[in-house]
């Protein structure tokens, strides 16, 4: 999916590789010596392992936000400092707050979101800089990119149900959240074809519209929730993810110039939202069934005692309250975390590539391509810059 940039592509998988790998161990070793740590070892199983990875994956999303105008170096230091925030911002939402999300559309989605957004506006600031000329996709990057979007989209259900309790959990979990993306596919391309010029469909809203359904259907894929809710919620936050590529990223741009090189905000912000918002009213109607069964076999660690099988108006209500407490410690906190990962990014022994030479894979490969290289004229450059961050 990241493989938009033409010039950056080779980077950004490659960095994103090795970040995923680092901040894995990372969070292996954080979890270890936090939760798992007896009598002088640490524990280690499959479910430690998936918990790893998906605080690696917050990580990921994050970069996406200044990706092509950081260096590797400062990309490493990224994970060192968002892994922890990560697990104690999860510790608080499903620990502490019981709240509801088992596909980590709170915990993971709206978290690395705001992280990024604000761990952007710390590393730029103000200043406004005009689009660059390497940021523009061509029609081969495009191609490339959607093939990301299309293994995301086949894997997700997976994803989202491997740590579900066995059984009618995993099941639900895998058919809603399927139902939700398939929505957003259709959706996407009725949308995009509405807004853009001649009914043309834009690349970036296929590449990113299609999966924010699986980012919405999160906080409630594994209760009994009519189809009709996960094929709403898809269509929702796929209408809502173009709206927000089409006119509310250039506004921030234009207003608090804030970067978010890979629409960040538009797949995993808003579509995050939109699902926590839609917890908490599966919540309140759930509590006026009689039978109460919508919430009676939720998976995580906190969720049997806050549903105790059958919702009253007084556990409904303080359940509701949770959700939306878990959405603004996760804006917060992410918030608050971003901005001190971005100042430490502007320490002196951090390496940041002057803004012409960004987005350009023969600044870290040996590009055998002559017509991706740059200029005679910046080689001495990029090399001296090549050689600082190696050291």
């Amino acid at each position: 999916l990241l493989a938009f940039l033409p010039r950056y592509g080779l980077s950004a998988l490659t960095h994103n590789f090795l970040l995923l790998n680092v901040s894995t161990q990372w969070a292996l070793v954080l979890q270890g010596l936090l939760r798992r740590f007896h009598h002088g070892q640490v524990h280690l199983d499959l479910r430690n392992l998936l918990t790893a990875e998906f605080a690696a994956v917050t990580v990921l999303i994050s970069v996406g936000a200044v990706l092509g105008r950081i260096s590797p170096c400062q990309l490493l230091v990224v994970a060192p400092c968002e892994v922890p925030i990560y697990l104690a911002s999860e510790w608080a939402i499903v620990t502490r707050l019981g709240v509801l999300d088992v596909g980590g559309t709170i915990t993971i989605r709206v978290f690395s979101c705001y992280f990024s957004l604000g761990m952007s506006k710390a590393l730029f600031g103000a200043a406004r800089q005009p689009v660059h000329p390497k940021e523009t996709p061509t029609p081969r990057s495009n191609l490339l990119s959607f093939v990301g979007t299309l293994i995301l989209w086949v894997f997700w259900p997976s994803f989202m149900a491997i740590l579900c309790q066995p059984g009618d959990a995993q099941h639900r979990t895998t058919l809603n959240t399927l139902l939700a993306t398939s929505s957003s596919a259709v959706t996407i391309v009725v949308v995009s074809g509405l807004l853009e010029r001649d009914g043309k469909l834009s690349p970036s809203h296929l590449q990113n519209g299609s999966l924010a359904g699986g980012v919405a259907i999160g906080t409630v894929a594994d209760t009994a929730v009519p189809p009709v809710v996960a094929l709403a919620l898809g269509i929702l936050s796929a209408a809502v993810c173009i709206l927000g590529f089409r006119f509310l990223t250039p506004l921030l741009v234009r207003k608090l110039m804030l970067r978010d090189q890979c629409g960040i905000h538009n797949l995993h912000g808003l579509p995050g939202i939109l699902g926590a918002a839609a917890s908490i009213v599966a919540i309140l109607v759930a509590s006026e069934d009689a039978s109460g069964s919508h919430f009676s076999q939720m998976s995580g660690s906190n969720a049997s005692e806050a549903v105790g099988g059958q919702w009253g108006d007084h556990g409904a209500g303080r359940q509701a309250l949770c959700q939306a407490a878990g959405l603004a410690v996760a804006i917060g906190g992410s918030l608050l975390g971003g901005l001190i990962a971005g100042a430490a990014l502007w320490l002196p022994c951090m390496v940041r590539p002057p803004e012409r030479l960004c987005f350009n894979d023969s600044l870290y490969f040996n590009i055998q391509d002559q017509a991706e290289s740059p200029g005679a004229g910046s080689t001495a450059e990029e090399g001296a810059l090549a050689l600082t961050e190696r050291v």
